[in-house]
Order: C-alpha cells, then structure tokens, then sequence
C-alpha cells in the first residue's frame, strides 16, 4: 500500500519511470565495471612486479598460469597485504558514502555529513584514549583485547556518543531532527576538545601515532580486522536499502511522509544505528577519512537525481572507488614513503565543497 501511495507522488520517485531511471541504472552498471578495473590496478600497483592479468591467472589457475603466473613473494603481497587492503578500502569507502547520503536524506540537506553528528568524533576520542592511556590507566583494557584495542576503542566511543545523542534529541518517544543536529554539534565539540587534552598529555612517539591515525590510512589492513568490522559495516549496507522509499517520503516533509504510511520515527532510528554502526567501525580502522560522504552524494545526485533507491547503491559504488583511487594515490605519489589518506580526499574534497557553497548561493552558474 506504501509503495502505490509513492508512485504517484510528485518527487518521491524522481522520475522513476523516466529517463533517469534508465540512466540510474546504466550508472551502477558502469560503476560496477568501474569498481572491478578498480581493484585489479589497485592490486596491481606497488613495488612488486604483479600486473592485474597475472592476479587474476593465478587466482584462477594457481602457479600453472604460464607466463603470467606470480612469484611466490608477490602472491604474499598480493593476497596477504594488498588484498586485505582493497577490501577494505572498498568497504569503508562505501560505508562513508552511504552514511553521507542517508544523513542528507535524514536532514533533508545536501550539505549534511556523517561527522556533523559527532560520530567521527567520538571514535576519534576513543582511538586517542587508547594510544595516549594504553600503557597506563587504559593497560588492563589493551592487554584484554590486544592488536584490537584501538579499533574497538574507537567503535564504542562511536557508539556512545550515537547513544547519548539518540538520548538527548528523543522525547516522549519522537526524535528530532534539528535537536540531534545541534546536540551532534556540541558532542562533537566535547569529545575534541577531550581529544585535545589527550593529546597535550602525549609523548613524541604518540604524536607521531595521533597525527598519522587522525589523518587517516589503510597501511594497517588485516584479515584479523576485516573480520572484525566487515561484519559490522555489511550489516550497516545491507540495512540501507530498506529505507531508500522512506527517505524519499522523508523529502516532503515528516507529516507528509507519516500520511503516506511512513513509520517515521522507526526510520529516524534505523538511519542512526546504520550510519553510526558504518561509521563506527569505519573510523575504527582507517582513522579520520573526510568529505568521501559529502562529495560521492552529491555528485551522484546531479547525475541521476534524488531518488534514494539509486543514490544509495550508487554512492556504496562510487565511494569505494573513489577511495580505492585516493589510496592508490596516496601509495604511489611519495613511493617509498606513503601519504595519509585522509590529505588525498581533503585535496579532492575541499574544493568540491566549496563549489557546492558557491554553487547554491548563485556565485558560480555552472
């Protein structure tokens, strides 16, 4: 019944039956050829002398490949380094994409980010905790959970802080929206000023740890953690595509939406476990990786629209290209040394956002 309601409602399927639907899904088409060749170079590039036709032989023929078979070091790097790495990477950069466009569609703003809620924050502050306290008040903790010490710290400090905002912006049972905003604002603002204090209390070898994580990197990718995470941010994805209609009912407004049959306040919630779950574990592992939320949405949503049953799986798409691509970046235009990730997609990020801006305020007419 929800669903015919939606159909015939102007903007809720964005020209579902039209031509943008068509070029929707040539888009996410494409863009899974795309994320494929991707990760083939990805694999590829580096020190070792693997080409993307020599790692797809020997996964499918083993060492009998030929002439295009690989060595015995470069199918270590290659499947216990560099592949642990793309996975990863295409991962997390989905997970940022797709918590960037469902909290735009949960604002109702283009402009809106994962880290405006004061997630990326909070994760921070507990992967902060961990380096600068783990050998004192924190050791009883990082002797317990070990190498995993820092990627748990970080996902439940992103998670309390989800908890205690979710607390404060609900009342009577109903969440507001614009009250988990400015809440998000000054939990953010605490835990970075905890962070601070952190920080001013830690030694040369922690700064140097702190400076490096906060900027973001996938040097530290392992089975072990995508174990750990994988799960958690697959779960986050998979649960994503169940509020594509409702976020598009959420456009018109929350009363519109709720007279169209919308359990509104169920799909704030489920929007907010997602998108903190995703970026949680997301920020556990990679440390601080800006703008792929804003910049992968928004470019999406001027190819083939608003329409949430597109825009999410497209920007699950793009966003693990467009992080695969920054880390390739990253890997290769220092070579030896490597650059923290987090620097590529400011880079690219920074002047993206700035059009926006300039965009919306009639400044630039492009």
């Amino acid at each position: 019944m929800v669903d015919q309601t939606l159909t015939g409602v102007p903007g809720m399927s964005t020209a579902a039956e039209g031509d943008r639907s068509v070029r929707a899904r040539a888009v996410i088409f494409a863009l899974v050829g795309v994320l494929i060749v991707t990760a083939l170079l990805s694999l590829a590039s580096g020190a070792s002398d693997a080409s993307p036709v020599g790692v797809v032989s020997d996964w499918l023929f083993g060492p009998s490949a030929g002439g295009d078979a690989l060595s015995a070091r470069d199918r270590i790097i290659i499947n216990d380094i560099r592949l642990p790495r793309v996975l990863m990477g295409a991962l997390i950069g989905a997970a940022l994409a797709v918590s960037g466009a469902v909290m735009q569609g949960l604002f109702r703003n283009p402009l809106a980010d994962p880290g405006l809620i004061g997630i990326s924050a909070g994760s921070s502050l507990g992967a902060v905790g961990v380096i600068v306290l783990g050998a004192t008040v924190l050791a009883p903790f990082t002797d317990l959970f070990g190498a995993l010490a820092l990627p748990f710290a970080a996902f439940v400090g992103g998670l309390i802080t989800t908890l205690i905002l979710y607390r404060i912006a609900t009342r009577q049972g109903q969440t507001s929206v614009a009250t988990m905003l400015l809440a998000g604002i000054a939990l953010a603002a605490l835990a970075m000023a905890l962070t601070g204090v952190l920080i001013y209390m830690a030694d040369d070898r922690q700064l140097r740890d702190l400076t490096f994580w906060q900027l973001g990197s996938l040097a530290g990718a392992t089975w072990q953690k995508i174990g750990v995470v994988g799960p958690i941010i697959a779960v986050a994805l998979a649960a994503t595509p169940f509020l594509a209609r409702g976020l598009n009912a959420l456009a018109l407004g929350e009363a519109t939406a709720h007279h169209l049959g919308i359990p509104v306040q169920r799909l704030k919630y489920i929007a907010i476990v997602a998108v903190a779950a995703a970026v949680g574990a997301s920020v556990a592992v990679s440390g601080g990786i800006g703008f792929v939320g804003i910049v992968v949405p928004h470019l999406l949503r001027l190819l083939i629209g608003p329409d949430n049953r597109y825009l999410l799986p497209a920007s699950a798409l793009l966003g693990a290209v467009l992080l695969l691509l920054a880390d390739a970046v990253a890997r290769t235009i220092v070579a030896p040394a490597e650059l923290p990730i987090g620097i590529v997609t400011a880079c690219v990020g920074g002047p993206f956002f700035l059009w926006i801006l300039l965009r919306k305020r009639g400044v630039l007419d492009l």
